[in-house]
Parts: structure tokens; sequence; C-alpha cells
């Protein structure tokens, strides 16, 4: 896999049971990659290691005075020059090529996961922590999935080096033999308190970044509330917490590093000692003691990798765990299905609630309780929190469709829908039938304001469809962004089109236009509206009560508020007492009001 065949057609099935685990998945879905680094690592460690050989050689041959080994010699340096320089260049380029394939590999099977999901995913998991795992984790799991081979092709440099050392000159090759492995393992003792910080940090930084986005997402509320401050100065105290740690964190790998250069130094020493005594007593000659004492320098540099392996290994480990996480959450149904993929028509029926939404008709649900309300606009899409009944549509269970088929057919809108950064032309560039133009549901959805404050707001856009929107559409009030999204719905023109309280932050007047375009632009398709707001109730085909998790009462919103106690408490919002003292002329009163309102819209 190169970077330039980027994204993978498959990502694979990952191995989510431990953060390990999953670390090992990914190593070996990338063997191909592993095993051209671990060439290019051994050319070039192999290279740099056999100048030390090649250094004693020539002093050899300048004491001999033997211009033709000296010429070999020269010769030999020439082609180690050249390992190491295609060694180092290709090594690079293949490091970089799987520490990125890795974590591209990671960022789509987080997207996948995140696509399965939906809203259940942050019901489950806390948005930071996505957030988390999305960024900062992908690129340690890709270090240290790419560090990998480089420590492998370091490790067996050692290994050849010792081995050749303990061959050339073996007085010497002991002394070396005994030190390498004494200075590969040093730091192992300290790793667990290393990696124990290390968690502590990726913790607290993990929970700092979940507060500075649920800080960011709720900052308008805070400003109204004025508790921005209050807010603030919790991420004050977490980031400060962050900074203790990672000084802590860092204290230990300071002392970590601080062993790697101490060791090979006392080893370099020693050697350098014992080859002095050596020479004088004629056992070896210049020329070995120069190639030993280089060896032994230059062997630094590939030990240096065994700090870093650590280092990753530490820092990934917790990224990984948390990655494998996520990824082991499962949808409480299949995603794959049992049907062959197809967009089913007709009535949407919940056995579970005995709710049906007739084909063809707006249904509008009151439901006393807005997260059983959310809860049920989720069945009706075909993303169940829980396992349960299917919901049908057209008598065709939802769970037997493959996902996408599911997702084709019902579309589900939140009570708390995201709009994407970008122009509003890409915003409602969605997957959609064509039977809605873009103009059409922005004039139903009551838009022209917010087109006229999009225009205002971008310096180069003439046409609205051209004007920006920001990121979450911050720069748009609550009901602006609420009625965008709604067209985007509308655009989408899905057989099924399910919304969750679509005009909670709109007023009563520009709330009974939208309902006008709705039921005008929705004619014939099926509908159903998750609301107690009266205007849109009166403008239903169909009204269904929700109580205690299943329908109770049905019939038009008329009739219900004059029949239907538990209807009326909900649509007017009174208490039982409340509705004891209620006659008939307050209800008529309401009426007529309701009647006004109508009129002037």
């Amino acid at each position: 896999m190169q970077i330039q065949d980027l994204p993978y057609s498959d990502p694979g099935v990952p191995d989510t049971r431990s953060g390990p685990r999953f670390l090992w998945w990914l190593w070996r879905n990338q063997l191909g990659g592993q095993l051209k680094a671990l060439a290019w690592g051994l050319l070039h460690f192999v290279s740099v290691s056999a100048l030390p050989f090649c250094v004693g050689l020539a002093v050899q041959a300048v004491v001999d005075h033997s211009g033709t080994r000296l010429a070999l010699t020269g010769a030999l340096m020439l082609l180690c020059g050249t390992g190491i320089a295609l060694g180092d260049t290709f090594l690079h380029r293949a490091a970089v090529t799987n520490w990125i394939t890795a974590a591209a590999r990671v960022q789509q099977l987080l997207a996948r996961k995140a696509s399965q999901l939906g809203s259940a995913l942050t019901r489950r998991v806390a948005a930071g922590e996505v957030v988390a795992v999305s960024t900062g984790d992908v690129e340690k799991i890709g270090w240290f999935v790419e560090a990998i081979s480089r420590f492998t092709a370091a490790a067996l440099t050692v290994v050849v080096v010792g081995v050749g050392l303990l061959v050339y000159q073996p007085a010497l090759g002991v002394v070396v033999a005994i030190g390498l492995p004494i200075v590969a393992v040093s730091v192992l003792p300290l790793l667990p308190r290393a990696t124990r910080r290390a968690d502590v940090q990726r913790e607290k930084a993990g929970r700092a970044t979940e507060l500075a986005s649920d800080t960011v997402a709720g900052l308008r509320v805070l400003r109204g509330i004025g508790g921005e401050e209050l807010f603030l100065d919790r991420y004050r105290r977490a980031s400060q917490e962050v900074r203790h740690a990672a000084v802590h964190s860092a204290r230990m790998w300071s002392l970590i590093s601080a062993i790697q250069v101490l060791l090979p130094g006392l080893l370099l020493i020693a050697v350098v000692w014992h080859g002095i005594h050596l020479a004088r007593q004629g056992r070896i000659t210049v020329g070995e003691l120069v190639t030993v004492y280089s060896a032994v320098m230059v062997l630094n540099y590939p030990l240096r990798h065994f700090e870093e392996i650590a280092m990753a290994y530490s820092f990934s480990r917790p990224s990984a765990k948390r990655a494998a996480r996520v990824l082991a959450l499962e949808r409480s149904t299949a995603t794959d299905g049992t049907r062959a993929a197809e967009v089913p028509t007709g009535d949407l029926y919940d056995p579970d609630t005995k709710l049906l939404a007739p084909a063809g008709r707006l249904t509008a649900v009151v439901c006393g309780d807005p997260d059983a309300a959310g809860r049920l606009a989720e069945r009706l899409g075909g993303h169940p929190a829980e396992p349960g009944r299917s919901v049908l549509l057209g008598g065709i269970a939802l769970d037997e469709l493959p996902l996408d088929s599911t997702r084709t057919a019902v579309l589900v809108q939140d009570k708390d829908p995201v709009l994407l950064s970008g122009t509003l032309r890409e915003l409602l560039d969605v997957p959609a039938s064509a039977a809605v133009p873009a103009e059409d549901a922005l004039a139903a959805a009551q838009c022209a304001d917010v087109l006229d404050a999009l225009v205002q707001g971008s310096v180069d856009a003439a046409d609205p469809m051209d004007a920006r929107i920001t990121e979450r559409g911050r720069s748009l009030s609550g009901g602006q962004r609420q009625r965008l999204a709604l067209a985007r719905s509308l655009v989408t023109d899905p057989e099924v089109l399910v919304l969750d309280e679509p005009t909670s932050a709109v007023d009563s007047h520009t709330e009974a236009r939208i309902a006008d375009g709705l039921h005008r632009l929705r004619s014939g398709r099926t509908t159903v509206v998750f609301t107690s707001s009266p205007l849109l109730l009166d403008r239903a085909d169909r009204v269904a009560l929700v109580h205690e998790g299943e329908v109770v009462a049905v019939g038009v919103h008329r009739d219900l508020v004059d029949s239907e106690p538990r209807y009326r408490a909900v649509v007017t919002r009174q208490t039982e007492e409340e509705l004891a003292a209620t006659d008939e002329d307050v209800l008529l009163d309401t009426l007529q009001e309701l009647e006004e309102i109508e009129e002037s819209a």
C-alpha cells in the first residue's frame, strides 16, 4: 500500500480484544511495508556499522605501508557510504509510508464505526474521547507500528556487530558481548513506571480535551447564563493537571535517556581501557583497537532505537486501548441484513409501541418524555438503542435490510442536527432523489433571512449558495441552524422522513409557515414529526399520543385536545390541577388564538 493508493477499499476487521492485540493486528496488515522498511533499515544500519571495520583496516594498512590494501579499503568505504545513503533515504520513505498508512487505516476504521453507530456513538463514548482518538491517538499508534521495523533492523544490527566483533577480536569482543545486553535492557526496570506516568498524562489530557469540546459546544449557552468563566476555570485547572503530569512523565523519560547515554559511555571506556592494556602487551594491533573502539561508538546509533521503541509503545498502548474500545462498540442490530438491498415503500409500523405512520401521510407523534421520543425516532430509522422487535416498512423488517438500504429509505433528523463547515451549496449537496430542488426546500424551511445573514457574513459571496457556513454553524442562531438542517433533510427527499422537534427554536409565526411548507413539500411522502407544538400538530393528517412506551390515542389534533386529558397535558403544558380547572371556554379561547396565529402567518 502506497500513500497515493489511500484510502483503503476495505480497512479490514480489527482485533479489538486489547490495545496490544490491536497494534499487532495493524502490524500484520502492513507486513509488506514492514518487510520493506526492515530491508532498507538493515542496509542502512549494517553500512553504518561496517564503517569502523573499514577505518580499522585503513589504519592498519597505513601502519603496514600497504597502498593496495588502503585503496581496497577506500573502495569498501565508498560502498558503505553508498549503502548508508540509499538505506537512509528509502528507510525514511518506507517508514513515513508505514506511519501514514497505519494512521489512515485507523481513521477509516473509526469513520466506519461512527457511520455504523450514528448518534449512538456519542451516547456510549464521550465526544471528547472520540476527538482524542481520531487525532492525537491515531498519530501515536502510527508511530509505534512504523517504529517496529526500524527497531527490528537496529536489534539485528547490534547482534550482527556483536558477533562480528567476537569473531574479529575475541579478547575485546567478549567485553562488548557482555556489555551490549546490559546496555540494551538497562532501561527495562524503569519502563513500567514510565508507562504508568504516560498513562496518567494521557488520561488527564483526554479529560481536558473532553472538557474543552463540551465548553466550546455550549459556549453560546454559557455566555447567556454567565457561566463561561466557571467552565474556563475548570479547563485551566485541567490543563494545569495535564502540564504537571507531562513534567512528571518527562522526568522519567529524561532519566531513561540519561541511562542510554551513560551506560554506552561506560562500555566505551571499558573497551578502550582494556584495549590499550592488550595493545601494550602486543596481543592486538592498533588497527584492531581502532576498529573495536569505532564499532562501539557507532553502536550508540542503533541502540537509541531501543529507547525509541520503548517510548513509542508506552505512548501508543493507552492510545491503542482507547481506539480498540471505540472500535469494539457494536450496534444492537446487524449492518449486513439478511435480505437483498432494496428500498421498501408502504406504512411504517413499530410493533413495540404500536405506532403506525400511514404511507404518504404526515403523522405527528406526541410524547411527554423527550428522551423517549428521541429513542423512538431512532428506532423508526433502524437505529435502535437496544435490541427489540424491528420496525416494519411496507411489511419488511428494517433489521433485515442492509444498513445502506435502511438509511436510504428512512432519514432521521434528531433534535440537535450538525452543520458542517463549507458553503451552503456543499451543505445541500447530499444524496437525494433530485425531486426537490434546493430552492424549494429552503423556501419550505423559511430560510430567507438565513440566506441574507450568510451573504452579509461572506465578503465575496454574491450568490447565497456560495456563502460559507462556519463550523457547526456557530455564526447563526439556533433557529437558523435548525431551519438549514430541515432544508437539507427536505432536499434528500427520502421515502420516510422522521423529524424530532424540527421547529423548537423558531417563533410561532415562522413555525406556522414551516408547517404549511412541510405539509406541501412532503405531499405523497411519509413524514413523521415528533413535536408538542399545536401549530405542527394541527397541520398533521394523523396524531398519535405515546404514553409510557405505547400509543394510547390516535386522531386529529383538535379532537384529541377535547377528548384526551393526557394529550392536552403535554400539548398545553398544564398540570393535573390546572387541567381540572380548565373549562370549555378556555379551550375555545385557545383554539381561537391558534386560528389567529395561522391567519397572520
